[in-house]
């Protein structure tokens, strides 16, 4: 949950300008008003009716005051804004809380609240509240939802305050807002181990490195305070020095998820498209490895990736897993198409890091993609990709995965480059075809001869 700042309004006292303000807060009432008693003095001194002159100057006069009254009326209202959650899936509710508290010495009359929320969360919400006494304080809630993942903007929030009679109306504007940040659905994937062949890549906790890299096999120079059984007599003889073996720093498993965000890939828009899916397929299996205590890197195909607490993109220790989660969701809930047209940048990425798990969501393929994605293969420990073919999203969903028609031959490169290549229909489910990939990675292991287990 986060609290939104809190903002006050006031009315305004200004000389210049005033009579304007507060002839254009008059209501349709008030307006009717003001007409008809001009009417009615003007009727009088045609016809010499002395008591309709009377009546029309009451007419007149009424609105007149009412907003001379209400323009002048100084109320001191602090309002503030709570979003329960701040960031919620798309297709789920958010609720939001609002909460008017009087400042001041005196109590309000009728109050009529209205918070601006953009047309994809719905409508408007409007509340009138009642007298609020001084030093009192009303709160009013309202639910928003949206099958659109993106930012929404929610506030300023208004305030308008109308006269007993109802001719007059002014709006006080609030300063402060919140963001509701909608983000992919994530769907729970099943504990699968998808690991067979992949070097560095298994439960996530059971492979470790007794050294923390290559720099760690040489010894460093002893410090105050090292332990004296971890001093290396064969290095202290060499150097001349006293030198301490490094202590053991067990590096975790890393994943890598990539996601194809070009638009030349892709093809409709909308909460079902291939593209919405991809990018809710990334935030499932994100979400899944950092639960399973891996090192995560969200990576597009533009070679730009989430910064995790490691200098190469990788979420860090076990701790930070909910605020690095929360980090590559917010990217997720605002990522777009590119303009690029290749993969090339991506790979760059890749062949510059370490060995791992390699999960890729991709859209349409050609020759020139296809083997670029297949040369990512030779730096991961394993590799897995969903394929989604546009021609394959315009048909009706099929209820077992299995090659798209065109891209056969795209696909068997991938594979023999020892990818796990599975296509995605439209509306698959996730672990449905999570599940797929391993029973297919384990059928290769064992036709293999369970090489690499």
């Amino acid at each position: 949950m986060t609290t939104a700042g809190t903002g006050q309004a006031e009315a305004d006292r200004g000389e210049k300008g005033g009579v304007r303000t507060a002839l254009a807060g008059l209501t349709t009432r008030g307006r009717s008003f003001l007409a008809a008693g001009v009417a009615a003095a003007v009727c009088s001194y045609v016809l010499g009716q002395a008591d309709l002159l009377r009546v029309g100057l009451l007419l007149a006069v009424l609105p007149l005051v009412c907003a001379t009254v209400l323009y002048r009326t100084r109320y001191r209202v602090a309002g503030s804004r709570r979003l329960s959650p701040a960031r919620v899936p798309a297709g789920s509710e958010a609720r939001v809380h609002l909460r008017m508290d009087n400042v001041s010495r005196l109590p309000t009359g009728l109050l009529m609240l209205q918070d601006r929320v953009p047309y994809v969360l719905g409508p408007r919400p409007r509340f009138v509240l009642d007298r609020v006494e001084a030093g009192g304080r009303r709160e009013v809630s309202y639910r928003v939802r949206s099958d659109l993942r993106g930012r929404y903007p929610l506030g300023p929030l208004q305030l308008r305050l109308t006269d007993p009679f109802g001719m007059c109306e002014l709006t006080r504007s609030f300063s402060t807002y919140d963001t509701l940040t909608v983000i992919p659905r994530v769907e729970p994937l099943a504990p699968v181990r998808l690991s067979g062949e992949a070097k560095g890549y298994g439960d996530g906790r059971q492979r470790s490195l007794a050294l923390a890299g290559e720099d760690d096999v040489i010894p460093r120079g002893y410090r105050y305070g090292d332990d004296l059984r971890r001093v290396h007599w064969r290095s202290t003889a060499r150097y001349g020095e006293l030198m301490v073996r490094r202590e053991e720093q067990p590096q975790r498993a890393r994943c890598t998820v990539l996601l194809d965000t070009r638009g030349i890939a892709y093809e409709g828009a909308g909460p079902d498209s291939a593209f919405e899916w991809a990018v809710a397929g990334a935030a499932s299996v994100l979400v899944h490895m950092l639960e399973r205590g891996f090192s995560v890197r969200l990576l597009t195909d533009t070679g730009n990736a989430v910064p995790g607490e490691g200098g190469d993109g990788f979420a860090g220790a076990s701790q930070e897993s909910a605020d690095a989660a929360g980090l590559m969701m917010d990217t997720l809930a605002v990522i777009d198409h590119s303009d690029g047209a290749g993969l090339s940048r991506a790979y760059d990425v890749i062949r510059s890091g370490n060995e791992g798990l390699l999960v890729a969501f991709l859209g349409d393929l050609d020759e020139e993609q296809a083997a670029v994605v297949a040369r990512m293969r030779q730096r991961s420990g394993g590799a897995v990709a969903f394929v989604l073919d546009s021609g394959a999203w315009t048909r009706e969903p099929s209820d077992v995965p299995g090659p798209l028609d065109g891209s056969e031959e795209w696909l068997r490169l991938l594979r023999e480059a020892g990818w796990t290549v599975l296509g995605v229909p439209r509306g698959a489910s996730l672990d449905e075809l999570w599940r797929h990939a391993d029973r297919e990675r384990r059928g290769v292991a064992a036709a293999s001869g369970g090489e690499g287990r």
